[in-house]
């Protein structure tokens, strides 16, 4: 009788794992596939056009999974200008960051990165801006660099609409603004971008620093998950703003993602790097 009690409990133990195991299945979203030509298979944003040799820590830590960090390193490559090197959150915290022209902070978890690097890592990134270093975020990077949190880095006068981050993914409608031609180039007309929970940027009420400038804002937007509906229209893709002697570019999608817009996320890294290394790193 126990030997049966046992067996029928074993059974039912493996029953209910692997039904919990398949309703996991099912509940897992399946994987967002941007199309090879979501852009028409045109190369929508032209190379960089000013570029000077350029060294670029990019952060591989906790909040930075390894195929954003890939990402970013895949879409600087090509240049051979710029020095890439990656860093963890130790890096981050204790290495004189003089010896860099920019960092980029990727996707992933823009609290997950601020908690990567510390305190320590907040403050040291803080004073290379502040003295004339360059700043790159996406996505997570992009929450990182706003004033609205108390883990973040506050060097961009930018709040979020709304504490609900979790929107979803999407292919969007960015548009360039007039500022923004001069950096990114002169797009005309609409263009595509993998979007995937990017802050939804509202400028903030810091004195002490002025306002970010717009480079492109959506003309469509992704609201799922209980999220706001129609604050992301017109909201800014990409913007640029000043910190110290700093320069801060942040996006709010994956343009490093995104069939022909590989050249995005370099334009932003060179124009953070500034024009003389004299300049940004005195």
């Amino acid at each position: 009788m126990k030997s049966s009690t046992l067996t029928l409990t074993l059974l039912l133990i493996v029953c209910v794992s692997t039904f919990a195991q398949e309703e996991e299945k099912k509940a897992a979203p399946p994987k967002f596939v941007v199309p090879p030509d979501v852009n028409g298979n045109k190369t929508v944003i032209a190379l960089p056009e000013n570029r000077r040799p350029i060294k670029v820590g990019v952060y591989s830590g906790p909040g930075a999974p390894q195929s954003s960090v890939d990402a970013v390193v895949k879409v600087m490559k090509p240049f051979a200008e710029a020095t890439t090197v990656i860093m963890s959150g130790e890096d981050v915290a204790t290495q004189n960051l003089a010896a860099y022209d920019v960092l980029v902070f990727p996707g992933g978890s823009g609290s997950g990165q601020s908690k990567g690097i510390g305190e320590a890592g907040l403050k040291n990134v803080r004073e290379f801006v502040g003295k004339g270093g360059g700043y790159v975020g996406i996505c997570a990077g992009a929450y990182l660099a706003c004033s609205n949190f108390s883990w973040g880095l506050g060097i961009l006068n930018a709040g979020t609409v709304s504490s609900k981050w979790r929107r979803g993914q999407a292919i969007l409608d960015l548009e360039m603004t007039e500022a923004g031609r001069p950096l990114l180039g002169d797009v005309p007309g609409v263009f595509k971008v993998r979007y995937n929970n990017g802050p939804i940027l509202k400028p903030w009420t810091r004195t002490d620093l002025p306002a970010y400038t717009p480079l492109s804002v959506f003309r469509t937007e992704v609201a799922k998950y209980g999220s706001p509906e129609g604050v992301q229209v017109n909201a800014p893709a990409q913007a640029i703003g000043t910190f110290g002697k700093g320069r801060v570019f942040v996006s709010s999608p994956h343009p490093e993602g995104t069939p022909g817009l590989e050249n995005l996320i370099p334009r932003g890294v060179f124009w953070a790097a500034g024009e003389k290394k004299e300049n940004v790193l005195p």
